[in-house]
């Protein structure tokens, strides 16, 4: 069994820290939005999706050098704080078989947080960050799945991925893989388990810990080698 995970918010809990920049970035430019607010509308998309989603919505593009300065404060922020999901590491003891992350982050910033947390070496080489491989589409498209799929020569319906957000189990779902959502990270919210559920999820968690367990049961419930 192939375990495919997405990183922020699954692994390194950076969304309410991605949120929080986001928030007081876009206030200077005169766009006003609550952290609360960044999360539920937009966790899983890339900051360059987000940018074309409020320059539509203002009727106007914004600040030039807005991207570079909100990656700048962003890669200074979690460079010095994030941290790991509690039981990060736990699981990935407990883990048999393959494992890969999948994220619509650059792999410079998934080196900046998976190296902080001591994550990146046990995952090396399997990193794949979508808009760097395959298509190079992020999620929701399945590009990130398809493409590591492709790489361990693995059927989707063997492996499972672990998702927090609509947008992220939409591409696993459509590529075919089966589906934990999770809402154990701190940016969680009352509500998002139901969301998960609704865009595919065929679980929802809080812990890391419930993962071995729940796989087992997808194996026992259709059939997946493990």
């Amino acid at each position: 069994m192939l375990f495919m995970f997405d990183c922020d918010g699954v692994l390194v809990d950076s969304e309410s820290i991605a949120a929080l920049v986001d928030a007081e970035h876009l206030a200077e430019v005169g766009f006003e939005i609550t952290p609360e607010q960044v999360i539920r509308r937009f966790a899983g998309l890339t900051s360059v999706d987000i940018v074309e989603i409020i320059e539509s919505e203002i009727g106007h593009p914004l600040a030039p050098g807005f991207l570079k300065e909100q990656k700048q404060e962003l890669d200074r922020r979690l460079a010095a704080e994030v941290k790991e999901v509690p039981g990060a590491h736990d699981l990935l003891d407990r883990l048999e078989g393959p494992l890969c992350v999948c994220s619509n982050s650059s792999s410079e910033r998934l080196k900046i947080t998976m190296e902080r947390t001591r994550l990146w070496d046990r995952f090396k080489p399997y990193i794949f960050s979508a808009g760097e491989v395959g298509t190079k589409k992020p999620k929701p498209d399945p590009n990130v799945y398809r493409y590591a799929l492709e790489q361990f020569r693995c059927d989707p319906r063997e492996a499972v991925v672990i998702e927090d957000s609509v947008f992220g189990v939409t591409a696993a779902r459509e590529a075919g893989a089966r589906v934990i959502g999770f809402t154990g990270a701190s940016h969680a919210w009352p509500g998002l388990a139901d969301l998960l559920t609704e865009a595919g999820a065929e679980t929802v968690v809080k812990r890391l810990s419930d993962i071995p367990k729940v796989a087992e049961a997808f194996a026992a419930w259709d059939g997946v080698v493990t």
